[in-house]
């Protein structure tokens, strides 16, 4: 498959070990040209790359305690670019942190767990299968 087909993936985790296994994961599952950051600010950065999705950590302040957490980093790319899509990670499996991700315009919210792959793959066939039928609507609308 050429890179024209390929799903420009940004993952975004300070847990170096989590985001090489979510690559390595996502390369053996999928299409996917991949870049990996391990803080917002680099991601933030990049966003001129145009990624297609954005997978993203609730918690990029773990080890730096400086760094932008995933909230803030999820409020620079919604400002920069509401149409990407981003879909928020954490260990907590709390539901109150789940409401403050989808009032942030996150896309969806995923527990890290064993199942989180699996998850992160429905959720990217949702995006994407959501975009194709918006895109069919607005050419059907404008023939009107």
């Amino acid at each position: 498959m050429n890179n024209k087909n390929k799903i420009k993936l940004f993952l975004v985790d300070d847990d170096i070990v989590f985001l090489k296994s979510l690559e390595i994961n996502f390369l053996d599952h999928g299409d996917f040209i991949i870049q990996t950051y391990t803080n917002g600010k680099l991601c933030i950065a990049h966003l001129y790359e145009h990624p297609d999705l954005i997978i993203l950590d609730y918690h990029l302040d773990g080890i730096d305690k400086n760094a932008m957490n995933g909230i803030e980093t999820l409020d620079g790319i919604k400002e920069i670019d509401n149409d990407i899509p981003v879909v928020m990670l954490s260990s907590q499996d709390k539901i109150d942190v789940a409401i403050d991700c989808m009032h942030h315009k996150a896309f969806d919210y995923v527990v890290k767990s064993e199942t989180a792959f699996i998850r992160l793959q429905k959720i990217i066939n949702t995006i994407f299968r959501y975009q194709k039928i918006e895109k069919e609507l607005n050419w059907y609308m404008d023939r009107m």
